[in-house]
């Protein structure tokens, strides 16, 4: 394939390339462009203007920041137009959060007006990908990117080229939804029929799919994610694009974890949540995400209805998660994967910890005993505690627990210490067995009421080391 032969860092240098070499590359080169245009064209719209839109929600977007930059690109006879999500909120009538701007300006031309106009540019990081982020009038950023073109890519990250034609960008987009361009005219660009798409609801891969997924492996995961915020009914996939990512899905094992947490747990918190994770499992991603050979799907769809059911705010996508789970040992390995948050992790091992044993258990009083039973943040441990009853689905003790306001513990550690309690580590044991004598009192004992269990307490110490 000509883009491995010849990479990128070649094709844009000429140092060091005899005379008739450059001509050899650059012919190569255009025979590159030249085909994928050609491949492009076949399966584009003839027409990629396919309405004009005046919305509330295409307006909302007009700050005079906004209208500032769009006069600078046009005085430099540089092209700008809405890309990607913004386009496809607008379109659905929803007034988009940020904007993304494409340009056919390169990331030189770009640095060389902010600077001659004197506009600050600041995360200078986005320029390797081709984004400058220039803050206007002092008061607004705006991501711009150029025009690119994937060269050579390596099933995540891609070698990019910078091109004017809008047709190349829109054809190396993931999604027919997100290959929408929008003029500041109103024009919709729609080069691969986007638009009918959300108008079907569907969701599509621009071109093959093979090919799109192979580019980048996380497209798979952003396929179920949009599916849940495109879709409007559970099971409208079209069964060959499922088959299609079936077979990439071993390439999930290229992409970092954080990346696949992070669309993972969109996906859960949004539509269909539980119905795309069996079907992501359904499609053989659960090896290259971290799952055991067999996760317990049935467990987990019980688990997402308990939660559901259960008025407890935004679902926390581990209390779900950890029903796939068999031990608190897969717990460790899902984490070793996922790279979770320490809040995550200790989530994850408490409730597959915790779950069996408390099943059955339908009185306040043990749950308020294991928030307390804790070496660290009770506080912290409450919050486990409540999604361990979402897990459940017992609502009417999540509320009681919820409500419970944690009572202050009234004997204090040095004067534990004072009445023989040892120092260090094992005094923290001394204190969640008084906590427990305590909770089981109604937490209605003072100082002097503690101290008098502690010699039993001790005892009780003593004698398990023994045993």
């Amino acid at each position: 394939m000509f883009c491995r032969r010849f990479p990128v860092r070649l094709l844009l240098s000429s140092v060091g390339l005899t005379r008739s070499k450059r001509h050899f590359a650059h012919a190569r080169w255009s025979e590159f462009i030249a085909k994928r245009r050609m491949e492009a064209v076949a399966i584009a719209r003839p027409d990629p203007v396919v309405m004009k839109v005046d919305t509330p929600e295409f307006r909302s977007i007009f700050t005079k920041e906004l209208e500032d930059l769009i006069e600078l690109f046009r005085r430099y006879d540089h092209e700008i137009r809405v890309a990607g999500g913004a386009v496809r909120d607008i379109l659905m009538g929803l007034c988009p959060k940020d904007i993304d701007i494409a340009t056919t300006a390169t990331p030189t031309e770009m640095k060389e007006i902010f600077t001659k106009e004197n506009i600050r540019m600041v995360n200078m990081n986005g320029e390797k990908h081709g984004t400058i982020t220039p803050r206007i009038n002092d008061r607004e950023n705006f991501e711009i990117t150029t025009l690119r073109i994937d060269a050579v890519t390596d099933g995540r990250h891609a070698e990019v080229i910078h091109t004017k034609d809008w047709l190349l960008d829109a054809n190396r987009r993931d999604l027919t939804i997100n290959s929408m361009f929008l003029g500041f005219d109103g024009s919709v660009y729609d080069y691969f029929y986007g638009y009918d798409d959300l108008q079907k609801r569907r969701v599509a891969f621009v071109g093959d799919p093979d090919l799109r997924i192979k580019e980048d492996y996380l497209r798979i995961l952003r396929y179920f994610r949009f599916y849940g915020r495109i879709a409007e009914r559970i099971d409208n996939h079209d069964e060959e694009t499922l088959r299609i990512i079936a077979k990439n899905a071993s390439g999930l094992a290229k992409i970092s974890g954080e990346r696949i947490w992070q669309e993972w747990k969109k996906i859960m918190t949004g539509n269909f949540g539980c119905d795309l994770t069996v079907k992501m499992i359904n499609s053989d991603l659960s090896a290259s995400i971290g799952l055991p050979e067999k996760p317990n799907v049935e467990e987990f769809v019980r688990v997402f209805k308990n939660i559901e059911s259960v008025q407890g705010g935004d679902i926390q996508p581990i209390t779900p998660l950890s029903a796939l789970l068999h031990t608190p040992e897969d717990a460790i390995t899902l984490n070793l994967r996922l790279k979770f948050t320490v809040f995550e992790r200790e989530l994850a091992y408490f409730l597959t910890q915790n779950r069996d044993e408390f099943e059955s258990v339908n009185e306040l009083l043990p749950f308020q005993q294991l928030s307390l039973h804790t070496l660290g943040s009770t506080k912290l441990k409450k919050e486990y505690v409540l999604e361990l009853l979402r897990y459940h689905g017992k609502r009417e003790l999540y509320g009681q627990l919820k409500e419970w306001q944690i009572p202050a513990f009234p004997i204090k550690g040095t004067v534990l210490i004072e009445h023989g309690a040892p120092k260090g580590p094992k005094l923290g044991l001394v204190m969640n067995e008084l906590k427990m004598v305590w909770a089981a009192n109604q937490f209605d004992m003072s100082e002097p009421d503690l101290l008098g269990h502690l010699p039993a307490v001790l005892e009780k110490l003593d004698l398990a080391r023994k045993s």
